[in-house]
C-alpha cells in the first residue's frame, strides 16, 4: 500500500494522534503562529505581533475585497520544530512513566509527534481541552458585605481550621482582602499559605514542575507587613490582578472570613488565561492539563501540611465525549482514590436556549448540545450549525464532536452556505485542511473506537484562512448543513457539542468587522439538556449548579445534565445567583465587595462544605462526599426526590451535610427478637 501522507510526516502510528492534533501538526507554522492566539494548547516560539494589529495593517495592504489569487495553499514539507503543543499522552502500562498516572500532560514540539507515538508504551496523544473564560454576571451596583452569619454552617466543628482550601482560578487571588486576613499581636497575616502563578516568574517554580512561580506563605505575609506604601499585592505581584478578580471571588465563598470554610487555610493556582479582551494568548497554555496538574499541585500540598483537601474549579471545556471518558476526568478520578481530597466543579452556564430580550447573546453560549437518532439504515439525520454574519466575521475556529455507539456506522457529509456539499466521509476516511472556495478551511474525521471509551465520533473543524503573508478569511457565516447517514444502524443514537469560543472583538478591515464568536445550533437542532460541561462530568467529582435563592428556582444560565451515558450530573444546586463576597484588587474608592452570578459562584459554596465534611470525618472518600451531599439535598418546591437534570438532586443542605459526615461511621449493634445471642 502507498505510504499517506500523514505517515510520511508523522509516522506510521499516526492515527495514535488526536485527530485534532494531525490537523494543526499539518499546518505551516505562519498559520499555527495566527491560531496559537486562539488555540489554548498551542503556543508560538518566539510570539509574534498579535492578530489584531494584523487585522489592522490588512485595511491599508488590501482594498475592498479579498483577490482570490492571494488565497494560495502550500504543502508542508516537515513538521514544525517550534510551535509547542500542550498534550495529554496515554499509557498502555502505568509503571513505565514518571507520574504513576496512565496518563502524562506533557509540552512537546509538534515535531516530536513522530517519535513520540513510535514508542511501544504510548497509546494515544491528544490536545488538552481549551478552558473558556469564566462567563460569570458582575452586578455594577454597589452592595454591603456579606453578614457574619449568612455562609455560617451551624453544627460545624472550628471553621475546617485542619483542611486545605484548593482554588483554581483565574484574575489573581488577593492574599491581602480584608476576607482573609488575621490580626494577632500587632501582626497582619493571611490566611493564604500558597499560590502557585502558571505564568509567574518571579519567585522559583514549585518542585516537580517546570513552569510557573510559587508565592509562600511567609512571601505574601512580608509584603502586608512591609513600611513601602504600597498594596501588598503590588509588592508580591502575580501575572493576573484584575479588579473584581473571580479567582478572589470565588475563593472568599468557600473560605473567607466570612465565607464558608472560614478558618481553613488556603491555596490557589492561577490559570494562565489572559483577559478575553487584551490578553495576548500567543505564548500562554490555558488548556485542561494546566488544570489536571493544577489538581496534583494542591493534592501534594495537602500531603506536605499533613490535612485533607477540598479543590473548587470554577472553569469549564466543551470538548469530548461527556461520559468522563476524556483524559482530564480520568486525571482527576485517579487523583480522588485517595480519602481525604474532594473535587468540585461548576457545572457551567450553557443552560439558556433562547434570548431573554434585544442584545442577549446568551442563547449562543446555551445552543451548544444536539442529539437525536437514526432509526435504520438508509436513514439520515441533518443538523443546523450556524456561524455568525450581519456584518461580523467569525476569524475562531469552530469545532463540532459527534458521538455515537460502537456497534454502529455512520457517514457525514457538510454543506456549507450557498456551496457545494462535501462528503459523505465513511468511517475510517477523512478529509484534511480542505479549502473551501473563498479561502476558509474546512477539516472532517470520521473515526471509530476512541480508545478511551469505544465510542465513535465524527469531528468537524471549521477554521478561517490564516496564512500570513495573506488577509484573514473568516468561516463563511450561515447555515451549515451537517448530515448522518446510517449506514449499519443497531443502536442509531448520537450526541453532538460545539466547541464554544469566548466573544470577543478581534479587529476591522474595511467595513468587515473580525470576531471570535461562537457558533451554536439552530434552534431546529439544539436540545436543551447534555449541557453540563465535560469537566464536570467526572465519575468521583461533585458537579454542580447554580440555585437562585431570591427566586427560589435553579438559574436560567445554569447548565443541564445528564452526561451523554446518562449518569446523574449536575448532583446539586447550591446559592450561585447574586453573590456577594471580595473584590478582589479594589481600588480608593471601590467597594470591598462585590456580587457575581454563575454556577462558579455555587461550586465554592459546596467545596466550602465540603471541607467542613472532611473537618468532621478526615477519611472520607469523594464518593461518600457526594453520596452525603445527593443524600441531605432538599428538592426545590413542588418537585420530588428524583433527580432532575437542572438541579440534581435537589439544593445543598450545609448543616445536615456535616452531621452526616460527623455520624456515618456510628454502629448500633441490635439483638433481634427471640434471639439466642451471639453465634
Amino acid at each position: 500500500m502507498a505510504t499517506t501522507r500523514d505517515e510520511e510526516l508523522l509516522g506510521k502510528d499516526f492515527r495514535k494522534i488526536h485527530p485534532k492534533l494531525r490537523m494543526v501538526a499539518k499546518a505551516l507554522d505562519p498559520v499555527n503562529e495566527r491560531r496559537s492566539e486562539q488555540f489554548a494548547s498551542m503556543s508560538a516560539s518566539p510570539p509574534q505581533a498579535r492578530i489584531e494589529r494584523e487585522l489592522l495593517d490588512l485595511d491599508q495592504r488590501v482594498p475592498g475585497q479579498v483577490a482570490e489569487k492571494l488565497l494560495t495553499t502550500e504543502k508542508v514539507k516537515e513538521v514544525s520544530s517550534t510551535i509547542e503543543v500542550n498534550t495529554f499522552v496515554t499509557f498502555f502500562d502505568d509503571s513505565k512513566n514518571d507520574s504513576g498516572h496512565r496518563i502524562e500532560a506533557r509540552t512537546i514540539k509538534l515535531k516530536e509527534l513522530r517519535n513520540l507515538t513510535e514508542e511501544e508504551n504510548v497509546a494515544y496523544v491528544e490536545l488538552g481541552e481549551p478552558l473558556k473564560h469564566p462567563d460569570s454576571v458582575a452586578s455594577g451596583a454597589r452592595v454591603s458585605p456579606p453578614s457574619l452569619s449568612e455562609r455560617n454552617i451551624p453544627g460545624r466543628d472550628s471553621g475546617g481550621r485542619d483542611v486545605l482550601i484548593g482554588i483554581i482560578d483565574v484574575g489573581g487571588f488577593d492574599f491581602s482582602h480584608p476576607d482573609f486576613i488575621q490580626r494577632k499581636d500587632g501582626e497582619t497575616t493571611t490566611r493564604w499559605v500558597r499560590i502557585w502563578d502558571q505564568r509567574g516568574g518571579l519567585r522559583p517554580t514549585p518542585d516537580g514542575f517546570t513552569y510557573g512561580s510559587e508565592i509562600r506563605q511567609e512571601h505574601m505575609n512580608a509584603a502586608l507587613n512591609s513600611e513601602v506604601s504600597l498594596p501588598a499585592w503590588a509588592l508580591e505581584p502575580q501575572s493576573q490582578m484584575a479588579t473584581g478578580s473571580h479567582g478572589t471571588h470565588v475563593a472568599s465563598i468557600a473560605a473567607g472570613n466570612r465565607g464558608v470554610c472560614r478558618n481553613a487555610r488556603l491555596a490557589g493556582v492561577l490559570i494562565d488565561l489572559p483577559d478575553e479582551f487584551v490578553g495576548d494568548r500567543r505564548n500562554s497554555f490555558y488548556d485542561s492539563t494546566r488544570v489536571a496538574e493544577a489538581i496534583s499541585y494542591l493534592c501534594r500540598l495537602a500531603e506536605e501540611l499533613e490535612c485533607e483537601v477540598s479543590i473548587n474549579v470554577s472553569l469549564g471545556t466543551n470538548g469530548g465525549a461527556h461520559d468522563a471518558s476524556n483524559a482530564a476526568n480520568r486525571w482527576i478520578d485517579h487523583e480522588l482514590s485517595t480519602p481525604g481530597r474532594i473535587v468540585c466543579i461548576a457545572a457551567g452556564n450553557a443552560g439558556q436556549e433562547s434570548p431573554s430580550g434585544p442584545g442577549d447573546i446568551g442563547f449562543a453560549l446555551g445552543r451548544i448540545h444536539t442529539s437525536g437518532v437514526i432509526p435504520a439504515r438508509g436513514l439520515t439525520k441533518d443538523i443546523e450549525w450556524i456561524v455568525v454574519g450581519n456584518g461580523l466575521a467569525d476569524v475562531s475556529e469552530n469545532e463540532l464532536e459527534l458521538w455515537y455507539g460502537g456497534a454502529d456506522r455512520f457517514a457525514v457529509s457538510v454543506t456549507p452556505p450557498g456551496l457545494p456539499t462535501i462528503g459523505p466521509v465513511a468511517p475510517g476516511e477523512y478529509v484534511q485542511n480542505h479549502k473551501l472556495e473563498g479561502g476558509s478551511m474546512l477539516s472532517i474525521y470520521n473515526e471509530v473506537y476512541h480508545p478511551a471509551n469505544g465510542a465513535n465520533y465524527i469531528a468537524i473543524y471549521l477554521s478561517p484562512f490564516l496564512k500570513k503573508e495573506n488577509p484573514i478569511v473568516g468561516v463563511p457565516p450561515g447555515k451549515w448543513r451537517v448530515q448522518l447517514h446510517g449506514l449499519e444502524v443497531r443502536d442509531g443514537r448520537f450526541n453532538g457539542w460545539i466547541e464554544r469560543d469566548d466573544p470577543r472583538p478581534r479587529g476591522i478591515v474595511g467595513s468587515q468587522e473580525y470576531w471570535n464568536f461562537p457558533s451554536f445550533f439552530a434552534i431546529s437542532s439544539n436540545v436543551d439538556s447534555n449541557s453540563v460541561s465535560s469537566l464536570a462530568c467526572g465519575h468521583r467529582i461533585i458537579s454542580v449548579a447554580n440555585f437562585d435563592s431570591a427566586n427560589r428556582k435553579i438559574n436560567v444560565s445554569s447548565s443541564q445534565g445528564p452526561t451523554r451515558d446518562n449518569r446523574q450530573k449536575p448532583d446539586v444546586a447550591a446559592p450561585g445567583t447574586d453573590i456577594v463576597a471580595a473584590n478582589g484588587f479594589f481600588g480608593d474608592g471601590d467597594s470591598p465587595w462585590i456580587a457575581m452570578t454563575g454556577t462558579s459562584m455555587a461550586s465554592p459554596y459546596v467545596a466550602g462544605v465540603a471541607g467542613l465534611m472532611l473537618e468532621a470525618e478526615p477519611k472520607l472518600t469523594s464518593a461518600q462526599i457526594t453520596g452525603i451531599i445527593q443524600r441531605t439535598s432538599q428538592p426545590l418546591s413542588g418537585a420530588t426526590f428524583e433527580w432532575a437534570n437542572d438541579a440534581g438532586f435537589g439544593v445543598l443542605n450545609p448543616e445536615a451535610c456535616v452531621e452526616e459526615a460527623r455520624s456515618m461511621n456510628k454502629r448500633v449493634k441490635i439483638e433481634p427478637k427471640n434471639a439466642g445471642g451471639d453465634s
